[in-house]
């Protein structure tokens, strides 16, 4: 079973802001309440959420290893669900979430950092674009290439992204009739890396 241990101050960790008062800190009391509540019924969707909810606060507050610690929980939570819409999507979030951190990665043990969120961002966006290809929504489906292929060339993996862009480009082919409303907010980041 999944336990959530977002109130034991063994799990805080050193890095983790302390909060003003103000917007982020009401969002972050706000998504615990949350969390409180889903942990009543122990629900999956209700605790995987919850818990993406969390990691979106501290995200907002760039406090990524919590972050990253909050969505890796919401994804165990998704497995239990047993269909791929929110594994999928929690999967993209923390793709680039991994992005985020390494760029954000510093001090004396920067480097590893930077290379540990980035092979986290890969194996999530390549496992996301995995698990999308067995959704029956081809928009959908395009959706989380296009995001698999932006983080990939984030990461440096040129090659990689190009491949993704090319599986989107070849189902929009197939499935004209949603290649248009996607080819309108995605034709800059198809360029840029063509």
């Amino acid at each position: 079973m999944f336990i959530a241990t977002h109130d034991k101050p063994r799990d805080q960790r050193e890095d983790a802001p302390t909060l003003p008062e103000g917007p982020a800190r009401a969002a972050l009391e706000l998504a615990v309440r949350r969390l409180d509540y889903a942990e009543q019924d122990r629900e999956p969707a209700s605790m995987s959420e919850a818990l993406a909810g969390i990691a979106r606060c501290y995200r907002a507050l760039a406090s990524y290893p919590t972050a990253m610690d909050f969505m890796h929980q919401a994804l165990r939570w998704s497995y239990a669900l047993g269909g791929v819409d929110q594994r999928v999507e929690l999967l993209c979030e923390l793709a680039e979430l991994s992005c985020e951190a390494a760029d954000a990665a510093d001090g004396e043990d920067g480097e590893r950092q930077r290379d540990l969120a980035r092979d986290c961002a890969r194996d999530m966006a390549f496992e996301g674009a995995r698990v999308a290809a067995h959704a029956a929504d081809p928009h959908w489906e395009i959706k989380v290439l296009l995001r698999a292929s932006d983080v990939l060339d984030r990461c440096g993996d040129h090659d990689d992204a190009i491949t993704m862009q090319t599986r989107a480009m070849t189902l929009m082919v197939r499935h004209p009739d949603v290649a248009d409303s996607i080819a309108d907010g995605q034709s800059a980041a198809t360029g840029r890396l063509m």
